[in-house]
């Protein structure tokens, strides 16, 4: 029985990162806007560059991508969301180590009105979460991935292929 409990986040890292030169890691990502501001979370604690993302993270196989994607912004940020329409597929990889990365945005909206003060992401990646203004990222005052992300989320509501890009590290 204990092998098909499900695998805890840091586990299904690790075994990603082993498959890494073998496949793409799949994940799905939220594109939020409340007030004409965009939410975003901190892409890795402590990072020297300073770099944010849309929430969202790794899926989980026998759960849908909406399924997936409520579990991850609810862990990352503490908010309940509807899953909308998709916005972009983007693929980012390190040549070095080989992990390539598939990430599938979707549009999203809020089922609560605001961030919650108490708040705690189970993993500890997320450590920062922020609604920024599509000026703060245009004019370069935010570091973000991927690089069309203002673009896409402030856009036409068309759906977008954003080719590979390099992980910054």
């Amino acid at each position: 029985m204990e092998d098909r409990l499900p695998l805890d986040k840091r586990q299904r890292r690790v075994q990603a990162a082993g498959m890494a030169r073998s496949r793409p890691r799949l994940a799905v990502r939220a594109l939020i806007l409340q007030q004409d501001r965009l939410l975003l979370v901190n892409a890795f604690p402590g990072h020297r560059l300073g770099l944010w993302c849309a929430p969202g993270g790794g899926v989980e196989a026998g759960a849908s991508l909406t399924a997936n994607l409520q579990r991850e912004v609810h862990e990352e940020c503490g908010l309940e969301i509807a899953v909308g329409a998709p916005a972009l597929v983007n693929e980012f990889h390190d040549p070095g180590s080989g992990f390539h990365q598939v990430d599938l945005f979707f549009r999203c909206t809020l089922l609560s009105a605001a961030l919650p003060e108490v708040w705690r992401d189970p993993e500890g990646v997320v450590t920062e979460r922020r609604f920024f203004a599509r000026d703060d990222l245009v004019a370069g005052r935010v570091r973000f991935k991927p690089d069309s992300l203002p673009a896409i989320a402030w856009g036409d509501g068309a759906a977008f292929y954003d080719p590979l890009e390099r992980l910054l590290r």
